[in-house]
């Protein structure tokens, strides 16, 4: 059986791409990448976000980076798992700098009330398994100044005071999947338990929209599935695949 490379092995440097995710999907369909490869980007000219959106980085100031997991053991109907290792590793490594960091459903880390990175994971899949998940991340290090259409953004020098060095931090990051990776394989039940227990606004009352359909909800974690719970009222808490934050930092 072939070894397993640790996430962030190798680490490959890409002086500008499109987009990160989208070079690693062309190289892992070319056959050219495999678990645990990632790529750092110190420019990326098309970065995507969640649901379309434009991922907006300063060149050279940021993380940008994408690996490749083959979670072959991983069912699609429980795929979400992946979000939640991905997810607590980059709690786990801004805590190594600074607190009160949570992770906004489904998948964008929050410093208080403002955004300080995001994760979009893609899936190839085989039949009912996921054979590879292409990783992206973005996480604001240096930039202290943002587009004017982003609400709530914030670097992680904006919250302490120091430059980093982003290639190092990168590494870091790395690391902490590479740590959350391994514990998934003994303990994933224990990881969907932690990502409901460090939600942004876990137990607190928040606007949402569904489609046309406004209402106020309690958080309260979530599912197997991925899917957000939200007691509506009247002890009825409801899973929600989709839904929209209506708070005061819309993002």
């Amino acid at each position: 059986m072939q070894r397993e490379n640790p996430i962030g092995e190798p680490f490959i440097e890409l002086s500008e791409v499109d987009s990160s995710n989208n070079y690693a999907m062309r190289q892992v369909q070319a056959r050219m990448a495999g678990h645990g490869t990632t790529w750092f980007a110190w420019h990326q000219k098309e970065g995507r976000g969640q649901r379309g959106k434009v991922w907006n980085a300063e060149p050279g100031q940021n993380i940008i980076l994408t690996t490749i997991a083959e979670p072959v053991s991983i069912v699609v109907e429980n795929q979400f798992i992946l979000n939640a290792i991905i997810s607590l590793a980059c709690l786990d490594f801004f805590e190594q700098y600074t607190a009160e960091i949570k992770i906004k459903w489904p998948n964008d880390i929050y410093w208080r009330d403002r955004k300080a990175g995001g994760i979009l994971i893609e899936n190839l899949l085989r039949g009912a398994i996921c054979k590879f998940s292409v990783i992206g991340i973005g996480i604001n290090i240096n930039q202290t100044l943002f587009p004017g259409d982003l609400p709530n953004p914030v670097s992680l020098t904006q919250i302490t005071g120091k430059t980093y060095n982003v290639i190092e931090l990168a590494k870091e990051l790395c690391t902490c999947m590479e740590d959350r990776w391994q514990q998934s394989k003994v303990k994933s039940q224990e990881l969907l338990k932690e990502y409901s227990s460090r939600l942004y606004k876990l137990g607190e009352k928040v606007a949402f929209k569904k489609v046309d359909t406004f209402f106020d909800g309690i958080v309260t974690g979530v599912n197997i599935r991925g899917e957000l719970l939200i007691d509506t009222g009247d002890g009825q808490v409801v899973p929600f695949k989709s839904v929209e934050w209506l708070t005061n930092q819309r993002n």
